[in-house]
């Protein structure tokens, strides 16, 4: 692979007829910028130069590279000098909402180094199960549970996946038992995030069979992390997105129970990004998004 210093090892060369003068120029030792040569040579299949005791000279092969080897150069420049416009125009607040538990395990994660990047840029994220107007809120941008639908009204993009899962601890199972089947999960104590009454029932299918339980349970909690911390503490099986207990399996802390069956929310099975459209591109927003679906896909 043609590497820039090589490029540049063989330009300067080529202007001064000189290793010592190009070594100078570029700051790098003689040795340094023969080294780049014979790589450009080794790699072009070709002889550059000719070199005697006193004197070098293009070889009609490094005069016909000479002129691509410049012009790649002034490309490479402005292409620099672009990103570095691109990045001093990068400023302003970027408002952005996210679910809580996925938030702070996956998302969060990434926002230093988005920041890092874009110094000019503000950003102000709001954790929240809440479905938010993003108009009326002022939300650039928002990511969901949902399952992917087009709209008219929004710019949507899956960003990551989710697998449901349920779980329990292992003193759980001591205690109450393993259930064999979906219907005996009516018989456990049951821990769901709980928002609204269809959440009772739970809907799980493996291959073409469907199986659809009512559940029931002591403790009905509106919060992910505190159903996981339930769940941990023996009181019973819940129905978990992975991201949020995959520790915990992975430590056995939790068990999976049913694994042949997988469960339907109303959740759906992906985070999805959701944009208000811009009448002006707004391009740190745009670049947001690029980061993220880069980041997180």
């Amino acid at each position: 692979m043609i590497s820039s210093d090589m490029l540049m090892a063989f330009t300067k060369v080529a202007e001064n007829l000189s290793v010592s003068k190009a070594a100078l120029a570029l700051s790098v030792g003689k040795s340094v910028v023969s080294k780049r040569i014979a790589q450009l040579e080794t790699h072009l299949g070709a002889t550059l130069f000719s070199r005697s005791t006193r004197h070098i000279a293009l070889t009609a092969a490094g005069e016909t590279y000479l002129e691509h080897a410049q012009q790649a150069l002034l490309e490479l420049s402005a292409g620099e000098e672009r990103l570095t416009a691109l990045r001093s125009d990068l400023r302003g607040r970027i408002r952005v909402t996210a679910p809580v538990s996925w938030g702070q395990r996956i998302l969060c994660k990434k926002m230093p180094e988005f920041l890092r990047m874009h110094p000019g840029i503000e950003l102000e994220l709001v954790l929240s199960d809440r479905m938010m107007d993003l108009a009326y809120e002022r939300m650039d941008v928002a990511f969901r549970w949902s399952s992917l639908q087009d709209s008219k009204e929004l710019f949507m993009k899956s960003v990551s996946t989710i697998d449901w899962v349920l779980v329990c601890a292992p003193q759980y199972i001591a205690a109450h038992g393993e259930p064999s089947s979906p219907q005996e999960l009516e018989e456990h104590l049951c821990l769901f995030y709980w928002r609204e009454p269809s959440d009772d029932w739970w809907v799980l299918k493996s291959g073409d069979q469907v199986s659809r339980v009512k559940v029931s349970g002591r403790y009905h909690v509106d919060s992910p992390d505190a159903v996981l911390e339930a769940c941990l503490q023996g009181l019973g099986i819940a129905l978990l997105p992975d991201y949020l207990c995959a520790d915990a399996i992975g430590d056995q802390r939790l068990l999976k129970v049913l694994p042949q069956w997988i469960p339907q929310t109303r959740f759906g099975n992906q985070i999805t990004l959701m944009s208000p459209p811009d009448r002006m591109r707004v391009r740190r927003k745009e670049v947001f998004i690029d980061f993220v679906v880069n980041a997180l896909v």
